[in-house]
């Protein structure tokens, strides 16, 4: 059957977690869950892109044309993985089904992971579908402006606050019920060509682009093609929230999930990850059933490249032997699959 122009609830995606518990109890319905969504239309080999192939017993294609046996998660950000795939649905899930998300360490405390390692990958291979190449961009009237976020140390106030990541946000003003889209991206200062680079990459031209008195800002109007509507606050009473409500809004919203969420460990080279995670979530707000995002995240998963772990890792650590363990094992404990069997009422077994 292939996937609904607009998902529905409880028939392309479960619409609370009863229905998530009993769509996803075992690997092999998690397999062919990824298969509908990344071929809806059919088997589409992508190797040769031939369409002509057998299923197997084990639940990958035959194809013909090539011979080579294809599984859903080849090439994916599921290729070649070790974790049982019932770990990385309950992942998504927990990581869309509350507006808070959920961080690495809450997640590896929850479902008893042996390294925080593994979870953190996890997550931030997700993370890394959230954006897709191609996006539309922000249009009509939008709202331009930095922020800071982070930092050990307070430093001094404005722009370039010691020890902090400046963060450029953008956001569509004027929409029907409110804010519409945003965009959030680290910024290595905020001179005019870093706060072009970012706004050509996420505002369309011709666009209107309200910003504070900010020089740079000029030169970003007229270069990328901008209606500017510079408002200035110098020498006035006005408050910056209230002149630029939209950006100071997100700027908020923000900082508050990363500090409640992710009680503020998130390290600036790893920040724009969770900028994309916050504008995913921000942006489809408004959806009529949170588990829509669950959908989403894993449709989108199954069109991203692998993603290595050393990839991840900004700042590698050289891998160190691990020690012997008392019983001679150097086996790491891996996540068991959540279709675990178990005897049909525990509680009345004998202990």
């Amino acid at each position: 059957m292939p996937i609904s122009v607009r998902p529905v609830a409880g028939i392309d995606y479960p619409s609370n977690y009863g229905e998530f518990l009993a769509w996803f109890p075992d690997d092999e319905a998690c397999l062919d869950y990824l298969d509908w969504l990344r071929w809806p239309d059919g088997f589409c080999c992508p190797f040769c892109a031939g369409s002509h192939a057998w299923r197997l017993s084990d639940r990958r294609w035959w194809c013909e044309d090539c011979r080579r046996r294809v599984s859903a998660t080849s090439g994916t950000i599921f290729h070649g993985t070790r974790t049982p795939l019932t770990v990385w649905f309950t992942a998504a899930w927990q990581m869309t089904s509350s507006k808070g998300g959920i961080s690495a360490a809450e997640l590896r405390r929850q479902m008893e992971f042996g390294s925080y390692q593994t979870v953190w990958a996890m997550l931030h291979r997700f993370r890394a579908c959230m954006v897709m190449p191609g996006r539309e961009l922000l249009s009509g009237t939008v709202e331009m402006d930095e922020t800071e976020v982070g930092g050990a140390h307070a430093g001094a106030g404005g722009r370039g606050s010691l020890g902090k990541t400046l963060v450029a946000v953008a956001v569509e003003q004027h929409h029907p019920k409110g804010l519409g889209r945003c965009r959030l991206g680290v910024i290595p200062d905020a001179s005019s060509k870093s706060l072009l680079a970012f706004a050509k990459a996420t505002i369309k031209p011709g666009s209107d682009l309200i910003t504070d008195g900010w020089s740079a800002y000029q030169s970003v109007a007229s270069s990328g093609g901008y209606e500017h509507l510079p408002i200035s606050l110098r020498g006035t009473s006005s408050i910056a929230h209230v002149a630029l409500p939209g950006v100071h809004r997100i700027a908020s919203l923000l900082k508050r999930w990363l500090m409640g969420t992710h009680q503020g460990a998130v390290e600036g080279d790893h920040l724009q990850a969770y900028l994309d995670e916050f504008t995913f979530c921000f942006n489809r707000r408004n959806a009529k059933s949170r588990q829509l995002l669950f959908y989403r995240l894993l449709q989108q998963a199954v069109q991203v490249v692998p993603i290595t772990y050393r990839s991840l890792v900004v700042k590698p650590v050289p891998k160190r032997k691990p020690p012997t363990p008392p019983n001679g094992s150097r086996h790491q404990f891996k996540p068991a699959s959540l279709a675990v069997v178990r005897d049909r009422q525990p509680w009345r077994s004998p202990h």
